[in-house]
């Protein structure tokens, strides 16, 4: 089977850029306050709620958001479709567990997870395969889970052929929160908070929006609302 075109170019971009991102990756999380404050709230519900607190950082890139959960006590772990971040990764955080793989697709068994966090990551998906992945987030993750989307807020797509030096071909696609909520919806899960960070004039992403977004699925047994496939945001009642 072809491999979608979008993988194959944001593996080739990524592994390109793999050395210069962990830079940048750390020194955004250092200076962003208000985005270790979210991290630091998903570890905390994710760890009241199981003893066993596993999260998948999901598109891991250089290792940066697994290392922090990891320090604020949960037992992370990442996912990253790019070969060369995935090493990187291996390397500066050896003793946290860094594989290949698909957000579509993550190798891991149904509810496996207690958390799983995908900071800008679905930002890659296209329209058409938003829907998949986010229905196998709520697939690894337990009955009560939590998850943890953080995105750039818009309506386009913003597309790189270099960056760094490097010749990629990279698209980031910009999110509507309401858009991203009804995929978390659609999926089963019941959203729980939102935010929208208004844009930094001294951050890099100075004129972009960015949005979070917090969900649980349901405990086993609890009612909730999923929005029908094909009925453009109808809604019933339904059993998980």
């Amino acid at each position: 089977m072809t491999e979608p075109a979008h993988l194959t170019a944001t593996r080739a971009g990524y592994d390109a850029l793999a050395d210069r991102y962990g830079e940048l990756s750390q020194a955004a999380l250092d200076g962003a306050p208000l985005d270790r404050a979210l991290l630091s709230a998903f570890a905390e519900m994710v760890g009241a709620d199981h003893a066993d607190p596993l999260v998948l950082d999901v598109g891991s890139g250089p290792g940066t958001i697994a290392a922090h959960l990891a320090g604020l006590g949960l037992r992370a772990r990442g996912i990253d479709l790019s070969p060369a971040m995935v090493s990187r990764a291996r390397r500066d955080h050896p003793g946290i567990r860094f594989d290949v793989g698909d957000m579509s697709a993550l190798g891991l068994g149904d509810a496996a997870a207690a958390g799983l966090v995908a900071w800008y990551s679905l930002i890659h998906v296209p329209t058409g395969r938003r829907q998949e992945v986010i229905d196998e987030f709520h697939r690894v993750l337990r009955p009560g889970g939590h998850v943890l989307l953080a995105f750039q807020v818009g309506e386009d797509t913003l597309h790189l052929d270099e960056a760094f030096g490097h010749p990629v071909s990279l698209d980031f696609h910009r999110l509507r929160v309401d858009d991203v909520a009804a995929l978390l919806v659609r999926s089963g899960f019941e959203p729980t908070a939102r935010l929208v960070r208004a844009p930094d004039p001294t951050g890099a992403a100075a004129k972009i929006p960015q949005g979070f977004l917090l969900a649980r699925k349901p405990a086993q047994g609890s009612s909730v609302r999923r929005a029908t496939r094909d009925g453009g945001g109808g809604a019933d009642q339904g059993e998980v």
